[in-house]
């Protein structure tokens, strides 16, 4: 598999599942704290202006987020590991069965009650927690088997990107949705003209993310959009997609996301919150994540395989997929993310984010064990020869 250095910059920018993760310890220890509690819940819910800082961070802060995904997700498509069919296909069998099959877990437990629009939960994989677990792995990961996690979890944002745009987004205007339409023109014209002053882009992306807001589509799609006009030039360092993509990944991994993880990990645990784990919209999140992602991951990417659509990357063992099938359960900031729009029941919310947090530590965990325990397999017997 061809290593591109873009991708290299990636995986090293994106593996602060450590900060992620001391965010949302912080956040949980915080909202159940019997002096700061009710302070802290009630300041993520306090109003600026036309929305709580909750709703900004999740609606404003997250485009930002999304556009660096998009930003990720076009250079891989153009010339990086999603540009060859053989080997690029194989990521995308793999994600389409990690999505598939967490969401036939879901719709399987949840047919015909009202926690049914929660099918998106578990479809998704948080590329920073995921790569933050492997990274503790050091040298013993192949690069290979890194590259196969972060094309599957791009993929995965991608998957839940379209997933927001069909089935989660509100009435729709469609005087805004057009204004969204020309704007998004414009960007185009101006990508056709050669425009590359980013001050431009940003503008007229901050307004287009308004209408959208306005529109009833959820505004982060706007970061999408705008990934996709910025001036990309077959990919050169010089270009301004490639400049935006690279100035952005340590504020995305050091501020967006964790202050995402501060504002929507603020879970108050009632006297009884574990009886909310057996319930059927639980069940089917913790199950979707902890088994539906593995399953879903090497039956699709072993069918791919085994009918020649692809082939698995050099020194990549079945086993190694299995295990990042199993890293691939951890759902948190997209998982937490579909819950606040699928929910408007504050107690569905909760259970869910609760529920999230579960399958994401206990597939964290099983991933860890697993790929530590065939890596020192493997190495013993490199060594004995």
């Amino acid at each position: 598999m061809r290593i591109t250095k873009t991708f290299r910059q990636f995986y090293e920018s994106e593996k602060s599942g450590a900060l992620l993760l001391a965010c949302t310890v912080l956040s949980l220890l915080l909202a159940n704290s019997s002096f700061l509690g009710e302070s802290y819940v009630s300041f993520w819910h306090t109003h600026i202006g036309m929305m709580s800082i909750e709703q900004w961070v999740n609606d404003a802060l997250m485009a930002v987020f999304f556009l660096m995904i998009g930003l990720e997700l076009k250079r891989e498509l153009l010339v990086g590991e999603l540009s060859s069919p053989r080997t690029g296909l194989l990521p995308v069998f793999a994600a389409l069965g990690g999505m598939v099959i967490p969401v036939i877990i879901y719709l399987s437990l949840n047919a015909g009650t009202n926690t049914i629009h929660g099918f998106g939960i578990p479809m998704a994989t948080d590329i920073a927690f995921a790569l933050g677990v492997l990274s503790l792995l050091g040298k013993s990961v192949s690069f290979p088997l890194k590259v196969f996690l972060t094309a599957i979890a791009v993929i995965d944002d991608l998957g839940a990107i379209l997933i927001i745009a069909l089935f989660y987004s509100g009435n729709i205007s469609w005087t805004s949705l057009a204004l969204v339409a020309v704007l998004f023109c414009i960007l185009l014209l101006l990508n056709r003209l050669k425009i590359n002053s980013i001050y431009i882009y940003l503008l007229l992306g901050a307004v287009m993310w308004y209408f959208m807001f306005k529109s009833g589509v959820h505004a982060t799609l706007s970061g999408i959009l705008l990934a996709f006009v910025l001036p990309f030039q077959k990919g050169t360092k010089k270009s301004l997609s490639y400049r935006t993509q690279l100035w952005l990944h340590a504020p995305v991994a050091m501020i967006v996301l964790p202050v995402f993880a501060l504002a929507n990990t603020a879970i108050v645990f009632g006297p009884q919150w574990d009886t909310g784990l057996l319930t059927a919209s639980s069940l089917g999140i913790i199950l979707g994540l902890v088994l539906g992602k593995p399953i879903g991951i090497f039956l699709f990417s072993f069918f791919s395989v085994k009918s020649g659509m692809t082939k698995l990357p050099e020194g990549v063992k079945w086993n190694q997929v299995l295990g990042i099938g199993l890293l691939a359960g951890i759902g948190f900031t997209m998982s937490i993310f579909i819950t606040l729009l699928a929910f408007t029941d504050e107690s569905h919310i909760t259970e869910s984010k609760i529920s999230i947090l579960c399958g994401s530590l206990i597939s964290g965990i099983a991933g860890y064990v697993w790929l530590k325990m065939i890596l020192q397999k493997k190495n013993k017997k490199i060594i004995n020869v």
